[in-house]
């Protein structure tokens, strides 16, 4: 079979690594504003990658929990040192990635694990529209700033990242019928995420958070399966764009 091609980019030199994911809709250049700080705040290795049917990867099959976790795990098992701790950060979609690592069932064993942003709680219309947007064919639209700007709506990065920015990059890609997102409109339909069952199963420490402005969850419904969970500040959804600092004094605190 085939190996997927996974868009990595990395930095850092050391045998600690931090593995950072992405939400749903974005790439790994959603984590640019954080990773300029790394020289100063993470002593090791960092790698941001493009989940699977996001950014520059490779689609894949199907797009479950379990089936992108053991497509990260594979792609990132090589650069895992023994010796060095694995420290996985993970916002949204990536968070949840994230916790279906750290039940060691796909083939690397994090040290700690920091979900951000995580969105737990469904309503039945919320599902059908997921499902819908599921089984559509991606949008095409005329021009590249169009599509930069559906772009930054569809990952929550409207107001906080400029269509030109690093940010944006790899979000977009241009085929035969013009422009669309890079994202595989199947991957809206991963489902609802087990969260109770994945910190129940967790084997190493698990951190929530999200920024006090998130409207996608609440800091109650996070204190429920974590009570340490962090308020990140008055930030929104992508509190890692918005506020890198501070995603960085949480890790910190507790990696």
């Amino acid at each position: 079979m085939k190996a997927m091609r996974m868009h990595m980019e990395h930095g850092g030199k050391g045998s600690d690594l931090l593995l950072l994911l992405h939400g749903m809709g974005a790439t790994g250049a959603v984590w640019s504003p954080f990773c300029a700080e790394a020289g100063a705040r993470w002593r090791g290795r960092w790698l941001a990658m493009d989940l699977p049917g996001h950014g520059s990867s490779d689609r894949q099959e199907s797009y479950g929990i379990g089936q992108y976790a053991a497509t990260v795990a594979r792609a990132v098992l090589p650069h895992v040192d023994p010796a060095g701790r694995l420290v996985v950060l993970g916002h949204s979609l990536g968070g949840v990635i994230a916790l279906a690592l750290a039940t060691g069932w796909f083939g690397v064993a994090p040290h700690s694990v920091f979900g951000a942003g995580i969105k737990v709680a469904w309503t039945d219309e919320e599902l059908q529209r997921m499902e819908s947007l599921a089984a559509q064919p991606a949008k095409r639209l005329p021009t590249k700033e169009e599509a930069s700007q559906r772009y930054l709506k569809v990952a929550g990065l409207a107001g906080i990242a400029e269509a030109a920015s690093p940010v944006t990059a790899r979000g977009i890609a241009r085929d035969a019928d013009g422009w669309r997102l890079s994202m595989d409109p199947r991957g809206h339909g991963v489902g609802p995420p087990p969260m109770t069952e994945l910190m129940a199963l967790a084997r190493c420490p698990v951190h929530l958070g999200r920024g006090d402005h998130d409207a996608m969850v609440t800091l109650e419904q996070l204190r429920a399966l974590d009570p340490g969970a962090q308020g990140l500040g008055p930030h929104g959804h992508n509190v890692m764009v918005e506020a890198p600092a501070r995603v960085w004094d949480w890790v910190a605190s507790a990696a």
